[in-house]
């Protein structure tokens, strides 16, 4: 019998300090929802200051020009690198940019990643970035594979979850350490997911676990219980 081998797209590393980090890189369209709403703010902050340069002439347009410059290549790197690897829109989004190891992005890597937006935008419409994005586990553009740099999920809080309301219940086969690892891992979990991503993982499961699909994740919490012991 043989568990599914990854069952979310979280990203396992060690820092050089020795500490398990575990990251989940954020998929397209999480960071294409980021990207318009930085690109709303830009517009807005574009139009208020159009109205107030209309009145300049020439010198208007000489100063909305270095403006349009600032906002549209500074803005994602000020934010990213000053604001822990976020911009307005990846916080909304609970996003943040970090390098490949986990440690906070840089000047240079931020500097790299944005300016290669040019080529992942070819030939239109972010049609390399997205091809780029499906292409590795890591959902990297250009950009991010040039700078070595991830765009993840923000840490949260972890819920105190070793505590199992649910009756131990003996695994129906034999399980080795790797399946085990994985049904305790989805119990530990279960709280900080929603009832349809609980549901999905639990049903990867059902096959190899011969269980129904009605009664996966009821099932599932049993075996993780019962694997724990007497807590």
């Amino acid at each position: 019998m043989t568990l599914p081998a990854v069952l979310d797209t979280r990203y396992p590393l060690e820092t050089p300090e020795g500490i398990d980090l575990l990251l989940q890189p954020a998929g397209p369209i999480p960071r294409a929802l980021a990207y318009l709403i930085d690109l709303c703010i830009r517009g807005l902050v574009m139009l208020a200051f159009s109205i107030v340069l209309i009145f300049f002439g020439r010198l208007g347009m000489g100063l909305w020009s270095i403006l349009f410059f600032l906002l549209s290549w500074w803005y994602p790197v000020l934010f990213e690198v000053l604001w822990q690897g976020r911009t307005p829109g990846k916080h909304y989004l609970g996003l943040r940019v970090v390098h490949a190891d986990g440690t906070p992005i840089g000047w240079s890597a931020s500097l790299i990643r944005n300016l290669l937006r040019t080529v992942d935008m070819l030939p239109l419409v972010y049609c390399a970035g997205f091809i780029s994005m499906l292409s590795n586990a890591r959902f990297q553009r250009l950009g991010d594979l040039a700078a070595n740099t991830l765009v993840t999920y923000q840490e949260r809080a972890l819920i105190n979850t070793t505590h199992i309301s649910v009756a131990p219940q003996q695994p129906p086969v034999a399980l080795d350490l790797e399946e085990q690892l994985a049904i305790l891992d989805y119990a530990e979990r279960h709280q900080q997911l929603s009832e349809e991503r609980r549901q999905e993982l639990a049903e990867l499961l059902c096959n190899s676990l011969q269980i129904p699909r009605a009664q996966a994740q009821t099932q599932l919490l049993g075996m993780a219980s019962y694997l724990r012991g007497p807590q």
